[in-house]
């Protein structure tokens, strides 16, 4: 009987630490669901976004229009230091924007 007694006892000692244990989930799940539910009502107005490609190409392209963005933009620092007449800076940042697309299909399509 008294070996009864102990398992009696090491079964409710589990027991109880199993009980423990789901309030202890119950309690994570709740308060990670209601941070869910802020973040859902703070951020559910704004479109999500588009998960990037993470092919080789797409990296490629992305480095590709990076260089462009960085040539463009040093082109036009060069045209802002050299020249003193706005308009000519001016024209020069519309005209970087409309020839980008010429510029990188001479640049990087084969």
């Amino acid at each position: 009987m008294a070996q009864t007694g102990a398992r009696a006892k090491a079964r409710a000692e589990r027991e109880r630490l199993a009980a423990q244990a789901a309030e202890e989930r119950a309690a994570r799940a709740a308060r990670s669901a209601s941070r869910r539910a802020r973040r859902e009502r703070l951020t559910g107005w704004v479109p999500a976004r588009r998960s990037r490609p993470v092919s080789a190409l797409a990296e490629r392209r992305r480095r590709n229009v990076r260089i462009l963005i960085v040539v463009l933009l040093l082109l036009n620092a060069l045209v802002y230091l050299v020249t003193e007449d706005v308009g000519t800076v001016v024209f020069s940042a519309i005209a970087s924007v409309l020839v980008a697309p010429v510029v990188y299909t001479l640049l990087f399509r084969r």
